[in-house]
């Protein structure tokens, strides 16, 4: 059981802030179906993100992606009981192609929808695996836009307690890769040529390190690896640079996470976000946790990524408490947890 009660009856999540479309049913814990189609082969090309091509595929793949999602849960749409559906923050014309079909299907059912903030789904994600977690707890939350601490005090509570002051760590993962001739994305290209690396092989920055703060700067360190490949030359260790960075990344996110424990008062850290699948990352903060004292979770990689069965827990928690948004939702690019 969860410290929040959950929605009666099943809820079809639907996740279209980015790059990829989800959709998911949940029912109670249960994740019937959780689908996602990866735009990562059309933005390859670019070496980026392209919002235009981003929403243009949302709108060939998200019909397709429900009805999948209906097949593996072994249901059909008139049995949905609620829609949930990312609607801030994000790209707009990416987040208006879920939010719209949201619309059309809550109207077409006539049952409740609720408008979920994607960094809340992410908050929310390790219940799915771990649903004997409890509040108050410390959340470490990193992805591609996103590198904050956020100590949850409850459904809706939430502390800011740490955040980068510029580049996300999921950003440092992709212009490092992109500076190692790796591709995209950064963090998996990363994560693959580090298997072969020496992880002490090149000493790189750890933004603010003996500041007495919380957040997280990667700017220094993108800048490291720009002159470390310009030095090098043809001589650079490729997988140990890859190791190298890795390790840099990974060791000022959970040090930070786990002295924000300390500040806190809290004994359970999480881990979630998109860079959460990151092994190395997820293996340092087991180590230390343990070390430390202290309970860590983080749902399995599938659930770390983007996907829709976290935004379905996030709006079954909301639709169970009562909260519903009306046929007037709309997307929102940039907003606060």
């Amino acid at each position: 059981m969860t410290p929040f009660p959950l929605f009666d009856g099943p809820v079809l999540g639907i996740e279209t802030s980015c790059d990829e479309t989800s959709a998911a049913v949940l029912d109670g814990l249960n994740v019937r179906s959780n689908v996602v189609s990866s735009q990562v082969d059309l933005h390859r090309r670019w070496g980026g993100i392209v919002p235009e091509a981003a929403s243009r595929a949302h709108v060939e793949a998200l019909l397709p992606v429900v009805h999948q999602a209906l097949g593996e849960a072994g249901m059909v749409l008139s049995e949905v009981r609620g829609i949930a559906v990312t609607s801030r923050p994000g790209l707009v014309g990416a987040l208006s192609v879920g939010v719209s079909a949201a619309k059309g299907f809550a109207l077409a059912l006539g049952v409740p929808m609720i408008g979920v903030h994607h960094l809340e789904g992410h908050l929310l994600s390790p219940f799915l695996d771990q649903p004997d977690l409890t509040f108050p707890h410390i959340c470490l939350l990193a992805s591609g836009g996103h590198t904050e601490v956020v100590l949850l005090r409850g459904l809706g509570d939430y502390g800011l307690l740490g955040q980068t002051r510029d580049d996300a760590a999921g950003e440092a993962f992709d212009k490092s890769a992109r500076l190692l001739g790796l591709g995209y994305p950064g963090g998996p290209a990363i994560q693959k040529a580090a298997e072969t690396g020496e992880p002490k092989a090149y000493k790189l920055p750890r933004g603010l390190h003996g500041e007495a703060t919380l957040d997280f700067s990667f700017s220094g360190l993108k800048t490291a690896v720009l002159r470390l490949v310009e030095r090098e030359g043809a001589a650079l260790d490729v997988p140990s640079a890859a190791a190298s960075v890795q390790e840099a990344i990974a060791h000022v996110l959970v040090q930070r996470s786990v002295e924000a424990c300390r500040q806190a008062g809290c004994d359970v850290l999480t881990l979630a976000g998109g860079v959460a699948a990151n092994m190395r990352l997820r293996s340092l903060a087991t180590e230390t946790c343990h070390r430390e004292g202290i309970r860590f979770a983080s749902p399995r990689g599938s659930l770390c990524t983007d996907n829709a069965a976290m935004i379905a827990l996030a709006g079954s928690a909301r639709l169970a408490r009562g909260d519903k948004s009306g046929f007037d939702l709309e997307p929102i690019a940039s907003a606060t947890l």
